[in-house]
Order: C-alpha cells, then structure tokens, then sequence
C-alpha cells in the first residue's frame, strides 16, 4: 500500500490532498484508502527522510508544487536524491529508491489526457531534492510552474484524480532502467517513458556526472536493484562518455544509446 504524502502550506499539494481526502475515511492523522493512505505533514516535504519512523508503507508518493525560473507552464514527476551536497531535504550524496512502475503508469495515464493540458508541458525532471533515505519507493508528483496554477483547484483535483486512476489499476511490469546525461528536463528519457518499453529508475542529468565516482555511482546501482538497462543520452554526455562507459562497464546493464 502506498502513502499519499503533502505539505500542508504547498498550495498545489494541499489541494491535491483535499481533493483525494473526500473519498476517504479519517483515521487519526491519516486518511484511509482501499489501495494507498494519504497524509498531510506540517513539515516541508523534501524534508519528510523521517517518515519511517512512524509510517510504514510500501512507497511513497508526494503531492507538490512545481516552480520554475522559465515560467513554463509545466506538469512533472521525478525520483528523488543529492548527487552532491542536501540543499533541499533530503541527505548528501544520497538517492532514494525510484518508484519506476508508478511513475510510468501516472505519466501514460496523464499523456493520454494532455489535450486537457495544452497550456504544459508533460515532462519528467532528473533525479534531485529530498527527501533521500527512505527505504521504499519514492515519486515525487508536482503542479506547475507559478501560485496561479497551484491554487486552482479544479486543475489540482483533475491532476489528482489521475493519480487515483494510476492507483486503482494494476501496475504493468516493464524493464527498469536508469538514465545518464541531457539536461535537468530530458526529453529523450520522457518519450521512452510514456511510449517506450522502459520505466525509469534514477535520471543522472550531464551536469551531475563530474560528481559521479566509484562510490555514489555503487550507491546509485544499490538504489536501484531492479534495472536491467542504462539508458544514455550520448549526444548529452558531452566529454563524460569514456567516464560513463567506464562506471557502466562495472555492471551487468545493457547499455541502451538514445
């Protein structure tokens, strides 16, 4: 069973929550639900590494705001983690556990509605921010880009009841793998997402790959039990290709160019 998570000063993730709140029953600080729980925090949610510590649950998802310094207009998901040092939640030089099969279903699902979205873009984020130590799957869910989207609630209740829809079917096992290089927006890595065959582990974008070493990338591979493939921008790699071929070298991913 998953757990619904929100800030309950984020505007876009409150409203999401109240929307998905009225179809279940109160039970202390929870909301129950027949496949997930939801539950409102007071604390921000990259912040939420202490979860675990009371709530014990088969993976999390948070309800969030989206913001951006383009202004785009933009709906999102992504996995969470530090490639460096925890500015935002979370622990440095610390990925969490992806939640790939969710999050494909939610960004298909979202896809097929997207002439209810011309306004956005319907794009994944690389890997960043907290939290990063929980030991369950964890996806991050987010409304953007400005206060005007994230206080409508007619656009969060219908993002949100996509989000019920992605959790009230069965979720399609699809090969895992994790993605290297293009920018902090991967269009590549998005289409493989919603029209490919692969669901998407951690996405390491070019401009974390100086942090890479034998270590965080041995951290990332254990983060990420289930891949099967490493999917690489090879265009977007820039001068990293020989250090990335390098790493891959010391696993058993199929190598994947796109």
């Amino acid at each position: 069973m998953e757990l619904l998570v929100a800030y309950e000063k984020d505007p876009a993730g409150y409203n999401m929550a109240k929307f998905i709140s009225k179809g279940l029953k109160k039970d202390g600080d929870l909301f129950r639900g027949k496949n997930f729980d939801l539950l409102i925090i007071p604390t921000p949610a990259i912040s939420a590494d202490w979860l675990e510590e009371k709530y014990i649950y088969d993976g999390f998802v948070f309800l969030s705001k989206h913001a951006a310094q383009s202004g785009e207009l933009a709906l999102t998901c992504h996995s969470t983690g530090n490639f460096a040092d925890a500015q935002f939640g979370g622990r440095e030089r610390q990925v969490a556990v992806p939640h790939p099969h969710l999050q494909k279903a939610y960004m298909k699902s979202l896809w097929q509605r997207k002439s209810d979205y011309a306004k956005f873009q319907i794009i994944i984020e690389a890997t960043h921010h907290g939290p990063t130590a929980l030991s369950k799957p964890t996806l991050f869910i987010e409304i953007g880009t400005t206060e005007r989207q994230w206080v409508d609630e007619n656009l969060c209740g219908s993002v949100a009841s996509i989000i019920l829809k992605t959790l009230s079917e069965p979720l399609e096992d699809s090969p895992v793998a994790i993605c290297i290089g293009g920018t902090h927006y991967p269009e590549k890595f998005t289409k493989e997402l919603i029209h490919g065959k692969y669901a998407l582990g951690t996405v390491i974008p070019k401009h974390a790959i100086d942090l890479l070493d034998e270590d965080l990338f041995s951290h990332i591979m254990s983060r990420n039990r289930h891949a099967m493939a490493a999917l690489v921008d090879w265009a977007g790699l820039g001068k990293q290709k020989q250090k990335v071929l390098d790493l891959l070298k010391t696993t058993n991913l199929e190598v994947v160019r796109v």
